[in-house]
């Protein structure tokens, strides 16, 4: 690749980031590192009207954590900055002016209601309203009126906006790198709105001179922005300047493959949508987050890269380096990705066992502060070491070894039946003699001493495992017998299958 690569991430703050957002500066990111390049963030609050407090943080901290980090960005690194765009605002009107100037953009002063009867008009026609070169001649802008009545309404201060003037009877011969050639006739585009009488550019004008100054290369966003790849083309040849090369990802789908993934979805099907989790202040709704449900990173940003890209081969397994090394825009595929809650858990299941056990204590110890205020955090570790293959959140361990932690209060009924017969109680009595002469109390010798007794009696093992596991864990599930006696210790042990032939006796 020749050209220095820079690529930005363009998020507006008017809310909380959408996973699909997540994926897009994923892509973004793993393009610029792929290919030495620069992975920028940039801020687009142009739209004062649904501007959020503390959005834009919560942006930056769902990037963080993903591992999603920029090398450019508000407060880092501004060698193009400013990056928020409410913060470049005075440089947008002068290139509005040079449009307009170059006859490639005029002042319209059509009134709002003006436009909305219009439209209602073509409606009643079976026709749609489009403002362009087929009726802006008879409408309130500065290609229908002369050089001194635009003046005279600029004089006044009347509202305007600045429109693009989109040519007449042209072919457009776009290129995407995903989705290859694309012709578009430019007779069914409108005259798109660039510049606004409040000082502010929309999107369209904004997003183009900020790319520019930035030097953007390649532009990797997603395919709701399709419709306005025409316009940005135009606007760069306008300008007289290099356009970027062009990327638009796949959709990613609902559960059921049908439409677009929303929040709707995630709280039918009760998973989340966002990264992190979000209070709205203005309703107090407080929705999901991927890191407060107990999802790893790792987790999320493998599945993501998921998404609409395949690395060619049967690896599903990546780390973010790995993917940095995999990662080819020309693998992302046209069509929509299904997102499968299923499939995200598994991937953190994965990651689970790759944790510290540790480290895994520690977070254990802070979701259950009451029940492990007074266990000792080695204690909790080496139970996570016995029960983590089975979970897929930290909150599993409880429900998976709660057992190690307190004396079972409540008994299976199902497993009573199946394990607790009528030789049972005197088998257990015979038990209970034996573990309490185990001097040295290893899992080694337990097993040792109990395998030999039971052989030695020429008695099934399940005679004697089932209702053993049933005292000491209240149900015929859990780690190796074994393990768990030597963990909770001799005593522990002892008074739990005391305890199991008072109950069922």
């Amino acid at each position: 690749m020749s050209k220095q690569v820079r690529v930005r991430f363009a998020p507006s703050p008017t809310g909380p980031l959408h996973i699909g957002g997540v994926r897009t500066a994923l892509f973004n990111y793993l393009f610029a590192k792929k290919n030495n390049g620069t992975f920028i963030l940039r801020i687009e609050d142009t739209d004062q009207n649904r501007f959020v407090e503390g959005a834009e943080n919560y942006i930056v901290e769902s990037l963080n954590w993903c591992g999603i980090t920029f090398d450019e960005g508000p407060g880092k690194n501004e060698k193009f900055g400013p990056y928020r765009q409410s913060e470049r605002k005075h440089l947008y009107k002068e290139f509005a002016d040079k449009l307009i100037a170059s006859g490639h953009a005029y002042y319209a002063f059509d009134t709002a209601e003006a436009l909305d009867l219009h439209r209602k008009n073509h409606e009643a026609e079976g026709k749609t309203f489009i403002y362009n070169w087929h009726n802006r001649l008879k409408l309130d802008n500065s290609l229908s009126l002369s050089a001194e009545e635009t003046k005279s309404k600029l004089d006044a201060g009347e509202d305007y906006v600045v429109r693009f003037k989109s040519p007449q009877d042209e072919t457009l011969h776009l290129t995407d790198i995903i989705r290859g050639k694309i012709t578009i006739d430019t007779n069914i585009l409108d005259d798109k709105v660039l510049f606004k009488s409040d000082g502010m550019p929309t999107y369209h004008l904004a997003n183009i001179v900020d790319d520019h100054l930035m030097e953007i290369s390649h532009v990797i966003r997603g395919e709701e922005w399709l419709p306005s790849l025409a316009l940005h083309y135009q606007l760069y040849d306008a300008f007289g300047w290099d356009a970027p090369e062009f990327a638009h990802l796949p959709l990613i789908l609902k559960p059921t493959g049908k439409g677009k993934l929303s929040k709707r979805d995630g709280d039918k099907l009760g998973f989340p949508v966002f990264p992190l989790a979000y209070k709205d202040h203005k309703t107090e709704e407080i929705s999901r987050g991927y890191r407060e449900d107990g999802y790893f990173p790792e987790a999320v940003v493998n599945f993501l890269a998921f998404l609409g890209w395949n690395p060619g081969t049967e690896q599903e397994i990546f780390s973010l380096e790995e993917l940095v090394q995999a990662f080819d825009l020309s693998r992302v595929n046209k069509a929509g990705a299904r997102f499968d809650p299923d499939k995200i858990k598994w991937f953190n299941h994965h990651y689970m066992q790759e944790q510290n056990n540790d480290d895994l204590a520690k977070q254990f110890q802070m979701l259950f502060p009451e029940e492990l205020k007074d266990i000792d955090v080695n204690y909790i570790s080496m139970v996570i070491n016995l029960i983590k293959e089975r979970a897929t959140f930290v909150t599993d361990f409880w429900d998976l070894g709660h057992f190690f932690f307190e004396t079972p209060s409540n008994l299976d009924e199902k497993a009573v039946k199946k394990a607790w017969k009528e030789d049972s109680p005197d088998l257990m009595k015979e038990l209970v003699t034996l573990i309490s002469s185990v001097e040295n109390y290893t899992i080694e010798n337990l097993q040792t001493s109990i395998k030999g007794w039971i052989t030695s009696k020429e008695i099934g093992f399940g005679k004697v495992m089932m209702p053993l596991r049933l005292a000491l864990v209240g149900a015929l599930q859990g780690p190796e017998v074994f393990d768990i006696m030597y963990l909770i210790g001799k005593d522990e042990s002892v008074r739990r299958i005391e305890n199991l032939i008072n109950t069922l006796s």
